[in-house]
């Protein structure tokens, strides 16, 4: 039962980041050690979140980071005022110690894995500074998240990412201080890696929601 749970976890995740239907065939034997390295992938991520919950307790303690399995991947939170001055996107010295942190467990621990960096804002309309939007400032502060780790921290280029999302994907209220401050963030997202699964038998889903293979693998 464990079994089948972690395939159908391990499909679902692969089927929530690449936006694609997965084909599984059944009797294959490729196709088994397929899911069953996607099913290892998701054992590293849940090894690298331990460790960055060693590592980040006090800022995880004062709700500056915040770690999560999504179905996009391993995804830290980082406030985006830890980060960063308003309407700013360089990075606060103070916030060095935390990206050593981080950094240090994606070099050593998920080496293998790509890293995509999201900048995200509040919805207060830019007027104080240079910036045309809130997606040229949420992309120039994942862009500098992303020159840290790169530069300075000597992440490899080929796999790390940047992106911008502006004001237009809030996780809380932003008729509040409070849900501002939650919505300016920067996320850095340890992708695991798809394996896509040959045409075959299709997916189906379990009562749980996860995606599971009509026939049993053999």
């Amino acid at each position: 039962m464990e079994r089948i749970f972690k395939t159908g976890l391990a499909v679902f995740m692969s089927f929530a980041l690449v936006g694609c239907t997965f084909i599984f065939q059944s009797g294959r034997r490729s196709d088994a050690q397929k899911i069953e390295e996607l099913s290892n992938q998701l054992d590293e991520l849940a090894s690298a979140k331990k460790l960055l919950e060693d590592r980040l307790g006090q800022e995880i303690s004062d709700k500056q980071v915040k770690l999560e399995m999504m179905e996009k991947g391993l995804v830290i939170t980082v406030v985006g005022d830890l980060l960063f001055d308003s309407g700013k996107a360089k990075i606060k010295e103070k916030a060095y110690s935390l990206l050593d942190k981080v950094s240090s467990v994606l070099k050593d621990n998920v080496a293998d894995f790509n890293i995509g960096i999201e900048g995200y804002t509040d919805n207060v309309q830019i007027k104080y500074s240079n910036w045309k939007s809130n997606w040229e400032l949420s992309t120039a502060r994942s862009l500098s998240v992303l020159h840290f780790l790169v530069n300075e921290k000597g992440i490899s280029p080929e796999r790390i990412s940047a992106i911008g999302f502006g004001e237009y994907h809030p996780v809380a209220s932003n008729d509040t201080r409070e849900g501002r401050k939650l919505n300016r963030r920067v996320e850095i997202v340890i992708q695991p890696k798809v394996t896509k699964v040959k045409e075959g038998n299709t997916l189906k889903r379990d009562e749980s929601g996860l995606l599971e293979p009509k026939e049993n693998l053999k």
